[in-house]
């Protein structure tokens, strides 16, 4: 008689508990990607996506005790899609610039990116943006690559051309379009290594920037929590690891794979917070 009433008196505690357990129980993190970015994201064989971009924030949100959901879109609807409400950051690799810091929180960068040129084979090599004179740039669209494409195209005599994705402005080349394509390195170099009618081309040293990931201005909580995750994968080595697997290549000592930087967000940029805090990373 006792144990049953034990049994019952558990069973109601338990009951009472449910709500309390459920509303502890925090709801997916929603984010997105450019699907069609490869190395970072592309589609998988059987369904689904792949890359860079789900490998480090699938891990991410394992380390946050979170579920995730990540929608494979055009990049041009990342930022308005997080500014609407859609999403509660993005995953896509984006590109810290000023602008784009005055109107939303960073995390660290996680890698570096800088931006190159992919030519098809046979094509001169472009030394300079004067070499592309009378020609045409192929670009994703929204990017830093279509902003700074054409504020160089009327510099310097060119057209440029505006894509949804990157594997079409990289068609446009190989398909005699355009000239070359403006991208991000490490996908410029990923298309050429699937494709032997498309050439790396010039890198260009002075753009190297940090990739890193956007937060709604109003949440440095969230800030805070996606960067001590990746922090953690740095200390670790699971960001060097996932690079190498996806890139080809082990990061170098100054890679931000690997360097954890002061303070929350990109230093020298607006929303950086230097103030100092201790990394607890778990087991």
């Amino acid at each position: 008689m006792l144990n049953r009433r034990l049994v019952a008196l558990a069973v109601v505690a338990l009951i009472s508990a449910s709500p309390a357990l459920a509303q502890d129980k925090k709801p997916p993190l929603r984010t997105g990607v450019d699907g069609t970015f490869a190395p970072h994201a592309m589609p998988k064989l059987g369904g689904g996506i792949e890359g860079f971009q789900i490998d480090l924030f699938n891990e991410v949100a394992k380390r946050m005790k979170r579920e995730i959901v990540i929608d494979a879109v055009s990049f041009s609807t990342l930022i308005p899609g997080m500014q609407a409400g859609r999403y509660d950051f993005i995953a896509a690799p984006t590109t810290v610039t000023k602008e784009r810091a005055e109107n939303m929180l960073f995390t660290a960068g996680y890698i570096w990116t800088s931006f190159q040129f992919g030519i098809k084979k046979g094509s001169a090599p472009i030394k300079g943006w004067e070499d592309l004179k009378g020609k045409a740039v192929a670009v994703n669209k929204g990017t830093p690559y279509e902003k700074l494409a054409k504020e160089m195209g009327e510099k310097h005599g060119f057209t440029v051309q505006v894509y949804d994705t990157q594997p079409d402005a990289t068609q446009a080349v190989l398909s005699g379009r355009a000239y070359a394509t403006l991208g991000g390195n490490t996908t410029i170099v990923y298309a050429a290594s699937k494709n032997p009618q498309f050439v790396a081309d010039l890198e260009l040293k002075e753009t190297r920037a940090h990739w890193a990931a956007p937060v709604p201005k109003n949440n440095p909580q969230l800030r805070a929590e996606l960067q001590d995750a990746l922090d953690c994968m740095k200390k670790d080595g699971t960001i060097a690891k996932m690079a190498e697997k996806w890139f080809g290549k082990k990061p170098e000592a100054d890679d931000l794979a690997v360097v954890i930087t002061p303070g929350y967000g990109v230093p020298g940029m607006p929303g950086y917070d230097p103030t100092p805090h201790e990394l607890k990373c778990g087991g």
